[in-house]
């Protein structure tokens, strides 16, 4: 008999339980929910706490909890007891990065469409806008918000009634029916990693806690790459600051192979050698060299 370990929900903190909680439950779909505040304002945040439960009516529930920290509440919550309007968008690996991003708490009015480089797209029946990466997307009324409790880690079910779906063309097979390896979707596991459809598991490191600087803080030149894609912009724009000049100087210092790129003067060499430390999330030596200057 294997041996188990047993726990009283009510002897374990909050914290310890939220990890048990999404360590075993999963993997789980993402509802990645774009609102508009009080002053039109968009804001946008991905929610695992999230699944569909019916379709006559369409019915999509996903939940944001009070923070644990401090009990305080989130932004799409206050946005949605406000107008009542949500979209839903689907996440798929192509954006992965950029989702993770978004779920920085930056302050309120900040826009995470900017923050994570993603595109908005307007809506026909409802006000928040829609992510244009994403391959499906549901304009929502909100018809019931029920509250679980009013401490931190408690719920909030936001009962969200489609009123109309947006399926990139691309994903739907010769039948029109949505194919499953083409939406590609991810879904949420525990601690730091997630699932991609018939692939298998991969981790992406929660943002930082201070910040990341977002997408929009990185140089034109480089966010405008036809190298780097959206997951790579989203990876660059999770840095609290970027590397000092003194230090981009060391590290072509005693990088003969930078060095080599950069006397060729080829830029999309470069852009794929910044990609290649990406991919084995080495992020600040990747900014190190796209921040490495090119001789005259």
């Amino acid at each position: 008999m294997k041996k188990m370990v047993s726990i009283t929900v009510s002897e374990v903190s909050t914290v310890r339980l939220h990890g048990y909680l999404l360590g075993s439950v999963g993997p789980r779909p993402i509802a990645f929910a774009s609102t508009v505040d009080g002053k039109g304002r968009p804001n946008l945040s991905p929610f695992s706490f999230f699944n569909v439960f019916g379709s006559n009516p369409p019915i999509l529930i996903f939940s944001p909890s009070r923070r644990v920290r401090d009990n305080s509440t989130k932004h799409t919550l206050e946005n949605v007891l406000n107008n009542m309007e949500v979209v839903i968008n689907v996440v798929n690996y192509d954006m992965v990065q950029q989702m993770s991003l978004a779920s920085t708490e930056y302050k309120e009015g900040e826009n995470e469409f900017i923050k994570s480089g993603l595109s908005m797209l307007p809506s026909d029946l409802v006000k928040p806008f829609r992510v244009a990466e994403s391959p499906v997307q549901f304009e929502c009324k909100v018809i019931k918000v029920e509250p679980l409790g009013n401490e931190g880690g408690a719920g909030n079910l936001i009962f969200s009634e489609v009123l109309k779906i947006h399926i990139d063309a691309d994903i739907l097979d010769e039948n029109g029916v949505i194919d499953q390896y083409k939406i590609d979707q991810v879904a949420r596991m525990g601690g730091n990693w997630y699932s991609r459809a018939n692939m298998g598991l991969f981790e992406v490191p929660k943002p930082v806690s201070n910040l990341g600087i977002g997408v929009d803080q990185i140089p034109e030149h480089i966010r405008l790459s036809n190298v780097l894609t959206g997951n790579d912009l989203g990876m660059l724009g999770n840095i609290e600051k970027l590397p000092s000049r003194e230090e981009v100087g060391q590290y072509v210092d005693n990088n003969v192979n930078l060095r080599s790129i950069l006397s060729s003067g080829n830029i999309r060499l470069l852009h794929t050698k910044a990609q290649e430390l990406l991919k084995a999330k080495d992020v600040l030596s990747a900014w190190k060299v796209l921040l490495a200057e090119i001789p005259s």
